[in-house]
């Protein structure tokens, strides 16, 4: 008897007769947990396949391995324990269709049964203790929109770990989830389980909660009160400055609010003098608050939009950050306190949920400038034997040779038919990339490349719109300088240009954000890193190691590597301007060329 008549003729009827699949909200089925690590060229590692998942009231509750009937019946016990951790269930058997070994994960023990446990045994054991949040929370399924969005495990595990952390009462929950695993996917359904099992803070189910989504860009607003949609329309908010001034009021009509803080933060009172907007809610308005990417100061002991936490606590106040703790972010954790699930970049990779990496480290001769006595100054005044360095460079000094080489280096070495994000020091900055990429493109197209930053205003959330339709495929490439690093939904990014220092650890994970959503086809994106990013903040233990580049590849990589270039680079610093009030021009005579 192979394992599949095993199954068939064993382990479903033994299971049935255990009430699973017959008792209301039990489930039997064979679950994929994760489909594998992207391997390139179309193909991926071994997926990772359930034999049997038991699941009761929303909440998977054991694993089942089987083996044929002439196998050990402990030989599918590792696979069990293993797929039983990544799921979170409490209990892992392991079969051969006649006798059945279970291992409770929690406890360690080990021991034969006689028999499958039924649904509402192995609730008991699992939940020893009642709780009347954590069934009601039970008794409402997820919504799936008809079958068209299917929760991922570490989702799941996410999802319930929060709702488990709001029935037993606790007031600040922390997720931390790398970016592209769906964090407004796992929000969306939290707030679904409270809106309908009529959680709120009275802790009487005789009214729905108010829920407050709060971001610090428009653009993570938005994509959330879209994400939002299988509530009815009367049940959201989109609160905004101008409809607060258009209406004189705070919206209050509503179950689901989405604002950014800048919004709570501003207001006018009578008087003339600052009123923020958050203050004309009452203090205990809100049951329940989901702060996205809260690790950008939100929760800061020093942050203005602190204030409007302090303010709504009473609220249970949920935190989603794509961040683990680091030295940068230790106010988050500080505040929120450790994360009841983690997932991390290397997670997702692995488990072929994101997109694996290479990182091309490219330094050229022009990583720093001294004036030197045969450069012309044209205006201002010159700081004789001064380095400027690349914190410095499109800040304080210019040098668009230096730019338009850089911008040459690695247009030669991507596809230029492949989406690009290029991070720039300034607005300004951005622009000048942007005209030198559109000089040299092979593409003709005039909106090639397109900056979009604060002050492209809504011609650039249209260009951003269009960038991230993964059926056009202009624009091509855009530049930035802050407001692309997060927040920014484009799955088929493929190369990502940083042109500028990255501050933090913090925000280098948010840019490396950019290109891990999946696309078919995308085996990997690649860095392409002029500043030493990754050098800095390359994190291993959350990341993973980055694919090695393929043999024979260009691997530009330390100044050595570039002495070649050394002359045409000389060449290029032609010019440069001081931004700064005592800010100078130089003319450097450029040698002449055989």
């Amino acid at each position: 008897m192979n394992e599949a008549e095993t199954r068939a003729e064993l382990i479903d009827p033994a299971l049935k007769a255990a009430g699973w699949s017959v008792v209301a909200d039990s489930r039997v089925r064979r679950e994929e947990i994760c489909p594998g690590r992207i391997e390139g060229a179309g193909r991926r590692g071994k997926a990772e396949i359930a034999d049997y998942v038991l699941t009761f009231r929303n909440h998977k509750l054991a694993v089942i391995e089987a083996k044929a009937r002439d196998k050990g019946d402990t030989d599918g016990l590792a696979q069990a324990k293993a797929y039983a951790q990544r799921l979170q269930a409490r209990f892992a058997f392991s079969t051969n269709g006649r006798r059945i070994y279970r291992v409770d994960m929690a406890t360690g023990t080990e021991a034969y049964v006689e028999r499958y446990p039924t649904p509402g045994e192995l609730w008991a054991e699992v939940f020893k203790t009642k709780n009347e949040w954590r069934d009601r929370f039970a008794a409402v399924p997820f919504e799936e929109r008809g079958g068209a969005w299917q929760t991922r495990y570490y989702q799941h595990n996410a999802i319930e770990n929060a709702l488990e952390a709001v029935a037993v009462g606790k007031q600040r929950i922390l997720l931390t989830l790398a970016t592209g695993t769906g964090k407004t996917a796992i929000a969306f359904q939290i707030a679904w389980a409270l809106f309908q099992s009529r959680w709120n803070l009275s802790l009487k189910p005789e009214r729905r909660p108010r829920i407050l989504f709060l971001a610090d860009r428009n653009i993570l607003a938005d994509q959330a009160y879209n994400a939002f949609s299988a509530f009815s329309e009367d049940a959201l908010a989109r609160i905004k400055p101008d409809e607060i001034r258009k209406q004189g009021r705070v919206p209050k009509n509503a179950s689901i609010f989405f604002t950014i803080f800048q919004t709570f933060m501003s207001g006018t009172g009578e008087d003339g003098q600052p009123s923020p907007y958050f203050g004309d809610y009452p203090k205990d308005f809100f049951d329940f608050i989901i702060i996205d990417e809260c690790h950008r100061g939100g929760a800061s002991d020093e942050s203005n939009w602190r204030d409007i936490l302090n303010y709504f606590s009473p609220a249970v106040q949920l935190g989603l950050t794509a961040t683990p703790k680091r030295r940068d972010n230790v106010d988050t954790y500080a505040y929120f306190g450790e994360p009841v699930y983690t997932y991390s970049l290397k997670d997702g990779i692995n488990d072929g949920f994101l997109t694996p990496f290479k990182v091309r480290q490219i330094a050229t001769t022009l990583d720093d400038y001294v004036y030197t006595p045969d450069d012309t100054v044209i205006e201002g005044e010159v700081e004789e034997g001064k380095r400027y360095t690349e914190g410095q460079f499109n800040r304080i000094i210019e040098i668009p040779e230096r730019e338009r080489y850089r911008v040459k280096l690695f247009m030669d070495q991507i596809n230029q038919r492949e989406k690009t994000l290029v991070f720039c020091a300034t607005q300004e900055h951005a622009r000048g990339v942007r005209d030198a990429i559109n000089q040299i493109n092979t593409s003709g197209d005039p909106n090639y490349c397109v900056r979009v930053t604060a002050e492209d205003g809504a011609l650039g959330d249209q260009w951003l719109r269009m960038f991230q339709d993964n059926e056009k495929t202009i624009p091509t490439i855009l530049t930035t300088s802050q407001k692309l690093s997060t927040g920014v939904d484009a799955r088929n990014v493929r190369n990502i240009v940083l042109l500028r220092p990255v501050g933090t650890m913090i925000e280098f994970k948010q840019i490396i954000g950019r290109g891990t959503r999946l696309f078919d086809g995308k085996d990997y994106f690649t860095v392409y890193d002029f500043v030493k990013a990754y050098e800095h903040f390359n994190d291993p233990e959350w990341d993973g190691e980055p694919i090695a580049p393929e043999a024979g590849s260009p691997r530009l990589k330390g100044k050595e590597e570039h002495d070649k270039r050394r002359a045409g680079a000389t060449n290029l610093l032609r010019s440069a301007r001081h931004r700064s009030r005592s800010g100078w021009r130089t003319g450097r005579n450029e040698p002449s060329r055989a």
